[in-house]
């Protein structure tokens, strides 16, 4: 992944795949801009209880629109017990995500995930195994999940992972800062951050589980897309309430916001507890009706998942036989 050092629209490009796209380089704090921010609780979580029903996709369509999820899902181990033989597993398990008589029959041979996210420990072998394939390697950096440890240190694990090889940083923000108000704390941490990151893509991971309430996750969405954020992800998947449709929506229009008033396109990673093929769906055609066909590529939008791909697959093969098959047939490693 490459890119220039100018901020120009027209220069400054990142390189991921598929698609190149002009690099969100951050503006100033508009403190004006981010208390206007509001959010209408009950009308967010109306627009979000029709999504199911309002859309439902079948046959081919259905098919279509899974590989395309699979294509945008970062393929995730982040365990204590994880070990070198399990992220090779998992590697190559992103490199080949569908059995290839099935990817045959469905015309699309060479399709992979959009990325593997591993522990930094676990960066050198992720990149090891996937040499050559294009898909790009992300570590959880900043003290995941807490983002408790010293500032210095949490930049300093951010440099040896894009060091060690990881070419998409997940930072976790310091949630005391959205509840306290302290927005330039935020950004000044943030703008830090994407410092440290240098040519490698930092996603803001906002835990928006424990910020309380959808006005202070709409308004830690703008200042870290202020302070440069490339991504704004929900959750780190290890609190009590991760991605849900009402966080999802408020977050989307915050980048529509922000697109508008910048013209830069910022990308959004649901993560935690979308583990169903029929959820993914609702996800995808919520970021189509809110922000566009632009954003369903891997280079603007991220599923944070794991066991979610091996559910994609059963629906792909029920679709291609008529039969759901055991799950151990989709084995993810």
């Amino acid at each position: 992944m490459h890119e220039t050092t100018t901020h120009s629209p027209t220069q400054t490009t990142t390189q991921l795949p598929q698609v190149a796209e002009p690099r969100n380089p951050g503006m100033a704090l508009d403190m004006d801009w981010v208390r206007r921010v509001q959010a209408n609780t009950s009308a967010i979580e109306r627009r979000c209880a029709t999504l199911p029903g309002r859309r439902s996709i079948k046959k081919d369509h259905q098919a279509a629109w899974l590989l395309k999820a699979i294509s945008l899902i970062d393929l995730t181990t982040l365990s204590g017990d994880d070990t070198v033989r399990r992220v090779q597993r998992l590697c190559a398990k992103a490199r080949q995500p569908v059995r290839v008589e099935m990817l045959e029959a469905l015309g699309m041979e060479g399709l992979t995930t959009g990325a593997v996210c591993v522990y930094h420990e676990m960066i050198p072998a992720a990149v090891t195994a996937l040499q050559g394939t294009g898909i790009p390697v992300a570590a959880v950096s900043t003290g995941f999940p807490a983002g408790l440890s010293p500032l210095h240190l949490r930049l300093q694990e951010i440099t040896e992972s894009v060091a060690a090889g990881a070419e998409e940083i997940d930072i976790v923000i310091s949630r005391r800062h959205v509840l306290e108000g302290n927005w330039q704390a935020l950004y000044d941490e943030m703008a830090q951050m994407r410092a440290a990151c240098g040519t490698a893509h930092v996603k803001a991971i906002l835990a928006t589980g424990e910020l309380g309430t959808l006005r202070n996750v709409a308004r830690a969405s703008l200042v870290c897309m202020m302070a440069g954020a490339d991504f704004i992800k929900t959750s780190t998947g290890k609190e009590s309430v991760n991605a849900t449709l009402p966080v999802s929506l408020v977050m989307i229009r915050a980048i529509r916001d922000y697109f508008e008033a910048t013209g830069y396109r910022v990308g959004y990673k649901p993560a935690g507890g979308i583990s169903k093929a029929k959820d993914a769906l609702v996800y995808l055609s919520l970021i189509k009706e809110e922000l566009g066909d632009r954003w369903l590529q891997p280079d603007l939008f991220r599923f944070g998942a794991s066991s979610l791909l091996g559910d994609i697959e059963r629906q792909l093969e029920h679709h291609l036989t008529g039969a759901y098959s055991a799950g151990y047939r989709h084995a993810i490693g």
